[in-house]
């Protein structure tokens, strides 16, 4: 195998159904982010029509990709992938905090545990795991 320097790696997250809302929530949290392209699911293709085939978001420069995806699988989002965002002031750890705890849940809830100042990890309404953290 030969290994390139110019080969993309980019977090891919698969709705069924809320990926526009999810990414345009998302997007109005961080300063900067925007919604890069969404390619639509057509009249007799297999989504439903109108909802994202393809979409790519950027935070903080991170480009990330999603999809609404046809089928409803047996799977869905794990803890075991978050996005780690490490904030620079505490307000701004409890402002995430805040936005992504409405209607999703706090794995851990903001607090010192002993490997920074604070810390939260949050599962948010759409069921991707954040982790906030404030060195």
């Amino acid at each position: 195998m030969t290994k390139r320097h110019d080969t993309s790696v980019t977090p891919f997250l698969m709705f069924t159904g809320k990926a526009e809302e999810a990414m345009e929530f998302y997007v109005s949290l961080f300063a900067g982010a925007r919604i890069e392209e969404i390619q639509r699911w057509g009249a007799g293709e297999p989504g439903a029509e109108g909802s994202v085939k393809i979409a790519t978001f950027s935070l903080n420069g991170q480009q990330v990709m999603c999809t609404d995806s046809p089928p409803v699988h047996d799977f869905t989002f794990t803890p075991s992938f978050s996005f780690y965002v490490s904030c620079v002031e505490e307000d701004e750890l409890d402002g995430y905090c805040s936005a992504l705890s409405a209607e999703g849940k706090f794995l851990m809830p903001p607090d010192n545990y002993g490997f920074s100042t604070k810390f939260a990890w949050v599962e948010d309404r759409f069921g991707v795991s954040w982790q906030l953290n404030l060195p």
